[in-house]
């Protein structure tokens, strides 16, 4: 089954991810069937028979608050189907919820026989990634127990212990075990009156280890009014809107307090993520800066307080991902809480200061003074300023190879294709230092009343740009350099990341423009979007995952910095892009798109492994948004 055959529907932190036909056929990949929670399968099994048959599609599902297919049994022009089975679906916080109803077409009165195959396997996410490891879980222990009105599955493992259970209205008449390991058939003998109907409701309930996320409160009120756009851009911005309301998760504050928060994406993941969240919030921050509150809470109250090398954290460092499964848990991946991320932590700083010029509001700024002190502290000391001249990262042998968003291997490359070794200064990381220094030094002087603080960070910060131009700035290419290696050579490959330094203001307005207007040509932009390797370097490939795609949300750093620099026309051209992209995609634009020019294909061609809804490609429209009415 393709991606595109797929349902998935969303809310409070639970996602499950449907066939057409409404079936849960499990399975591994890059876009598994089944219900998830806390990175845990809780349903890996869900086929429905009838007349010991699978019915066939006559209308299959779409995404939406719920989804609805219509079924029938084997039947022909002559002698069509004996009834219609409709399927209504709907997913809340750790509940699945089903409607069965059997609509007869006969005058005469009779009965169906309805089977649903029912399993699960508590498979953690990392499980399913096809990543070609395993992980040995010794004591793990399954069961199974039917109930007066359905069955519970169990999973335990030591002190991890997981549950779902399944109930049904009216109870099955009876429940027959398989031949393959747990799963279990529900059976029903439905009575039909001549043309009239009978419903099966079902409720599946998940249980995970460490307790289940309370549902969050909707939103107040209808989207936010926004500025008058073109419509079509308008349209993205509605739609992102609803998809960010989607993926929002419960998260922790610094003082215990529940926070909503922006999750990355799904399907793998619906979970906090330093970057995706911090870049999310400030993309939204003028429409919903609830979202900016909650994620700056949330990194807060999972900064690194420690050196803990398996999971990367230092103490003042912002955390790159956290997850619930059960080998986080057993710290059988680092990923519980892991640390290996470059620009986190001057990003949380970003936002900080950002979130309280947009509200006009100090207070949260204040009262993450000493978290802000302790990531500065982290910039300068374990993230390099001091030692290097800038931040920098070497592989990671637990977690990732590249700590940037580019964090793919291979992908911080010469223009040969060479993987630059550490430690590695990637330029839009320096930007970020920039940004965040200035912002941070605004806060000590009209928060914190520290101006020697200040005074401290501006200086920093005007010592960087200086070193940048001089040392990241390749005047053949005109155009600076991917990173820099750990041997302080320039990694030349042509990347999209240089646009990201209008965003940050590191690159003054000469170079600014140049860069700006170098983005726009053929062979980084492709009609659509800004690629993220320019096209004809050996490395190049619209299809890899970061040297030749296409991402939104970096486009839209690229399209606030051309908004900072007075660029109006290439702003333009990279909004009428990536909003006609977005019109082709029912106005959700995914996480990423294939390097295609536009004018090979009237349409943009999908990257085969995209998440969708992506978080900050949902708030990509609204930085278009804000970068059009700031460079109007």
């Amino acid at each position: 089954m393709t991606d595109s055959e797929r349902v998935l529907l969303v809310r409070d932190g639970t996602f499950v991810s449907l066939g057409s036909d409404g079936a849960i056929n499990g399975g591994a990949g890059s876009s598994p069937e089944g219900l998830f929670l806390r990175d845990a399968r809780h349903l890996s099994r869900w086929q429905l028979t009838v007349d010991e048959t699978p019915p066939a599609v006559l209308a299959g599902a779409s995404e939406g608050p719920g989804a609805t297919c219509v079924l029938t049994p084997a039947g022909t022009r002559d002698e069509p189907p004996a009834y219609t089975v409709f399927r209504e679906q709907a997913v809340e916080a750790a509940v699945f919820t089903e409607r069965l109803r059997i609509v007869s077409n006969r005058p005469d009165a009779m009965t169906a026989r309805l089977a649903l195959w029912v399993d699960v396997d508590f498979a953690d996410q990392f499980e399913l990634r096809s990543d070609h490891r395993t992980y040995p879980k010794p004591d793990a222990a399954h069961t199974v127990e039917v109930t007066p009105r359905g069955v519970e599955f169990g999973y335990r493992r030591g002190d991890w212990h997981s549950r779902t259970s399944v109930v049904a209205t009216p109870a099955p008449d009876e429940t027959a075990a398989g031949s393959d390991g747990t799963a279990r058939c529900l059976v029903w003998s439905v009575r039909l009156p001549a043309h009239g109907q009978a419903e099966v409701n079902l409720r599946v309930e998940a249980h995970p280890s460490g307790g289940t996320p309370q549902p969050l409160p909707t939103p107040a009120g209808q989207l936010p009014e926004l500025p008058q756009a073109e419509g079509d851009l308008l349209r993205a911005c509605t739609q992102g809107l609803a998809d960010l309301d989607l993926l929002r998760i419960t998260a922790t504050g610094p003082e215990g307090e529940p926070v909503s928060v922006p999750a990355a994406g799904i399907p793998w993941f619906l979970t906090l993520f330093g970057r995706d969240s911090l870049l999310t919030s400030y993309f939204a921050l003028p429409y919903r800066p609830d979202a900016a509150a909650g994620t700056l809470a949330a990194l807060a109250a999972t900064r690194g307080t420690e050196y803990d090398a398996f999971r990367g954290e230092q103490p003042g460092r912002i955390v790159h991902e956290v997850r619930h499964g059960e080998l986080a848990h057993f710290r059988q991946v680092p990923y519980g809480r892991y640390y290996g991320s470059v620009d986190a932590t001057p990003l949380f700083l970003v936002l900080l200061h950002a979130h309280a010029e947009a509200t006009a509001d100090s207070a949260l700024a204040a009262r993450l003074e000493r978290h802000a002190r302790a990531a500065v502290d982290w910039m300068f000391t374990d993230g390099g300023l001091d030692e290097h001249g800038y931040l920098v990262y070497e592989p990671d042998p637990n977690g990732l190879v590249n700590q940037n968003w580019k964090d793919s291997a291979g992908a911080i490359c010469f223009t040969d294709g060479t993987q630059a070794k550490g430690p590695v200064a990637v330029c839009e990381a320096q930007g970020y230092a920039y940004d965040a220094l200035i912002r941070t030094a605004s806060l000590a002087r009209t928060t914190w009343h520290d101006p020697a603080y200040a005074e401290r960070l501006e200086t920093a910060a005007t010592a960087l740009r200086t070193r940048f131009h001089q040392d990241f700035w390749m005047p053949e290419q005109g155009f600076p350099a991917l990173a820099l290696d750990g041997e302080g050579r320039q990694v030349d490959a042509l990347a999209s990341d240089a646009g990201h330094l209008l965003w940050s203001g590191i690159l003054d307005q000469e170079h600014a423009e140049r860069v700006g207007r170098r983005l726009l040509r053929p062979d980084f932009f492709t009609g659509w979007a800004i690629r993220t390797l320019a096209a004809g370097q050996t490395p190049y490939h619209p299809l890899s995952y970061h040297r030749g795609s296409c991402w939104p949300h970096d486009n839209a750093l690229v399209a606030l910095g051309l908004a900072r620099h007075g660029l109006t026309e290439e702003l333009a051209t990279l909004t009428r892009g990536l909003v006609d992209a977005a019109a082709h995609h029912a106005y959700r634009l995914p996480e990423v798109m294939a390097g295609y020019d536009r004018s090979e294909l009237p349409e943009p061609v999908p990257y085969p492994h995209s998440c969708s809804p992506q978080a900050w490609a949902a708030a990509t429209p609204l930085a278009l948004l804000t970068a059009l009415r700031a460079g109007s």
